[in-house]
């Protein structure tokens, strides 16, 4: 058997009802057939979790974009016949193109991974980093308490992951999140691409500062899965904009002016930010849906 046929295909009634536009309603008047809104059709339209799940077997099934090419020469003889007379027109035109290079199945685009306006924030994050490290050394010499390693550590991640999903940053966001895989897919992709960078430079730091990996990696990825969590109610940008301004308001400038670490970095809060971790990660696997609207990416 062979791995296709392992595969999971969505059934005929699924794609005649997708092949006849039959979504669910947004309050305009379309996406619904014409005997549904006359009350001749029962059930409500296709959710848009099936119809999002749809197009992304559809994608990568063509066993299955051929019965959808079938069901739809039926169900809309209209768009056949425009699909047709387009493919007509492009087929020489086509031909005299030379083809592109077959790409790896292994081989992962980059924009699946990162947004292009993320590189200068993440280079903004090492700086901030080495910042850090100078300070702490400075302090060092100084006597003085306050490890600025530990201090920023919770938030470096958050800038990135706030640029890799700031709508007025990114020229393409509509038309990355329109595309079937834009979920919660994407989302971590590129979240793990922040944690990359942001944890390399932070394991550089702590060897040089002495910090402990544990000391500031829990607090790291609490507040990177703090920050999706929230934004899956009011956008990652936002919730990450507010949780680093409220760190910043509570935590930071008090500790500066102290001179002294505050009790939530010292190693008895440990615990505390390995359940806020796993909060996250429960909330963000429990709104999973939420991440394929448009409003996660404000």
């Amino acid at each position: 058997m062979s791995a296709e046929d392992q595969v999971e295909h969505p059934s005929e009634r699924l794609i005649g009802r997708y092949a006849r536009g039959d979504t669910e309603d947004t309050g305009g008047g379309t996406g619904r057939t014409e005997a549904e809104r006359r009350g001749g059709a029962s059930g409500a339209g296709l959710a848009h979790d099936e119809v999002w799940a749809l197009e992304a077997h559809l994608e990568s099934c063509a066993r299955c974009r051929a019965r959808l090419a079938a069901v739809t020469r039926d169900a809309a003889p209209a768009v056949t016949a425009l699909v047709d007379g387009v493919w007509a027109e492009l087929t020489p035109e086509l031909a005299a193109i030379a083809p592109m290079p077959q790409r790896r199945r292994w081989a992962l685009p980059l924009s699946a991974w990162a947004s292009p306006v993320m590189v200068p924030w993440l280079f903004v994050t090492v700086l901030v980093t080495l910042t850090a490290v100078i300070l702490d050394s400075l302090n060092n010499l100084n006597d003085q308490g306050v490890s600025f390693v530990l201090l920023l550590a919770p938030v470096l991640p958050v800038l990135g992951v706030a640029a890799s999903w700031a709508r007025g940053l990114d020229p393409a966001y509509e038309l990355i999140a329109g595309t079937p895989r834009a979920g919660l897919q994407l989302v971590l992709r590129r979240t793990t691409s922040v944690l990359v960078v942001v944890i390399s430079a932070l394991l550089v730091a702590g060897w040089v500062t002495g910090a402990g990996v544990a000391q500031w990696l829990l607090p790291c990825l609490a507040f990177t899965t703090g920050a999706l969590a929230l934004g899956g109610l009011i956008g990652v940008t936002r919730a990450a904009i507010g949780l680093v301004a409220v760190w910043a308001a509570v935590i930071v400038a008090p500790t500066v002016a102290v001179s002294r670490t505050p009790v939530v970095l010292h190693a008895d809060a440990l615990p505390v930010w390995g359940a806020v971790f796993a909060l996250g990660l429960v909330v963000v696997i429990a709104r999973r849906g939420a991440y394929t609207l448009l409003g996660i990416h404000r």
